[in-house]
């Protein structure tokens, strides 16, 4: 059974990346941190994962569907590159070094590439970023569960380690210091995931929640109030208030979980959601270009110049050429998890499973726990016991059986000087969420 919150929450994190990258609208990310989001919900399904299956086992299975796509890129992107130039670039971000193509293979560090093609590498830091949350997430996990009670502190491990950061200047050679700084920023959120899974973020009250995320969400805007970047509340620009700020919007929406029964009566909402969830690192992999080319093909449609329209046209255009991409490649997220390839999956067949959704109360009484087959009548009531235990592993082993596993995550691309792109539009960048490279308030740059 799919959770659909956590769906709706995925597709809208991606269509705000889309937008936010094709406009540049710093607000965004004070509406919809999408990044804190997607690792969070990442978060949660790795532990979801850990729960059930050892740690090797879960590692290598979400490498293995995270991986192939970016292998599909690298094969198209990577010869494309080098036979524009790239090795005699001389002042690129990434001077051609050999060696560091295994970078494409497995992302331990950025994948490089040129400077012409920085619409390909650009968006790549995330896959790199998640890559190593799932490495570490055996021994976050291990450490989350032997803390017991206290397991909240480790959500607050990153936010320390930013402020000791921030104290002592430390760095680290460049490839490191860009990985330590998006663990730190996004480290909390991946906990958060971890709380969220287990059942004690939905244990706290309400106005402990509220009262949590209101300090936290101050604190965040203070401190961007003294710390602006080139604009000004673009929260992208300062991992202090981007890390503060998603740990607060995740902890509000994770902490309760609407009724998504409206979902299904509205068709097409409901196809879209589960497209974009069937090919969400397609999408993260290519709408960065689909913006690019929508100039040169809205010019060659005589679309380039409709005046107040130019918005809406333009961003129709980036959707549906983020679309083609989908058409053109998405099956490699199919055969990444061992799922015959469909060109456009919005069905309810074999996409990425979600996890079950969540128990939403206690079990009313006279009602009887389990049937005989050992699995809860009512296993949305069931909230605490083996009962529960049972349901939830039940209910995970069956998605997971019918349907694989999500790649979490995918949102937030980049934004460069592109040719043919109109004068103001949008640059992308080097952070996927970031108009230009990250400057943090203590003068660290991870991003040239």
């Amino acid at each position: 059974m799919r959770n659909r919150y956590l769906d709706l929450l995925r597709a809208a994190a991606i269509v705000r990346v889309i937008v936010y990258h094709h406009f540049g609208w710093a607000w965004l990310s004070i509406v919809f941190p999408a990044m804190g989001v997607m690792f969070a919900l990442a978060g949660s399904l790795t532990a979801a994962s850990l729960t059930r299956r050892p740690a090797g086992s879960v590692v290598t299975s979400r490498l293995r569907r995270l991986l192939p796509p970016l292998w599909l890129l690298g094969v198209l992107a990577v010869p494309a590159m080098i036979g524009l130039g790239w090795a005699q670039e001389e002042d690129g971000a990434h001077p051609f070094t050999p060696w560091k193509l295994v970078f494409w293979v497995l992302p331990l560090g950025d994948p490089p590439g040129s400077e012409l093609g920085i619409d390909v590498w650009e968006p790549l830091w995330y896959i790199r970023a998640y890559v190593w949350f799932i490495l570490l997430s055996p021994l976050m996990w291990f450490v989350y569960k032997k803390m017991g009670g206290a397991g909240w502190l480790l959500a607050l491990a990153p936010i320390a380690a930013i402020a000791f950061l921030d104290k002592t200047g430390l760095g680290l050679p460049e490839d490191a210091d860009a990985v330590m700084w998006d663990l730190v920023t996004y480290g909390a959120c991946w906990i958060v995931g971890f709380t969220h899974r287990d059942g004690r973020l939905a244990r706290l009250s309400s106005g402990a929640v509220l009262g949590i995320v209101a300090v936290l969400g101050a604190a965040a805007l203070y401190w961007q109030s003294g710390h602006q970047g080139e604009d000004a509340w673009d929260l992208n620009d300062v991992s202090e208030s981007q890390s503060l700020w998603s740990l607060a919007f995740v902890l509000l929406v994770l902490r309760w979980q609407p009724d998504m029964t409206w979902l299904s009566r509205i068709r097409p909402l409901d196809r879209f959601v589960t497209l974009v969830n069937a090919r969400a690192v397609t999408i993260y992999l290519w709408h960065n270009l689909a913006i690019v080319a929508l100039w040169p093909v809205l010019t060659y449609v005589a679309l380039d110049d409709v005046g107040r329209l130019e918005g809406p046209v333009s961003l129709a255009a980036a959707f549906l050429l983020t679309g083609v991409a989908v058409l053109l490649f998405g099956w490699a997220e199919d055969l990444a998890a061992r799922r015959r390839p469909r060109l456009w999956p919005t069905s309810d067949g074999p996409v990425p499973a979600a996890e079950p959704a969540e128990p939403a109360g206690p079990v009313p009484a006279g009602w009887p726990e389990v049937a005989r087959d050992g699995t809860p009548v009512n296993p949305v009531a069931v909230t605490h016991g083996p009962a529960a235990e049972k349901a939830r592993g039940h209910a995970a082993e069956e998605a997971h059986r019918h349907a694989g596993e999500v790649v979490p995550g995918f949102m937030d691309t980049a934004d460069m000087p592109v040719a043919g792109r109109p004068p103001g539009q949008h640059r992308p960048s080097r952070h996927p969420d970031t108009p230009e490279p990250i400057r943090f308030s203590n003068g660290h740059d991870d991003r040239t």
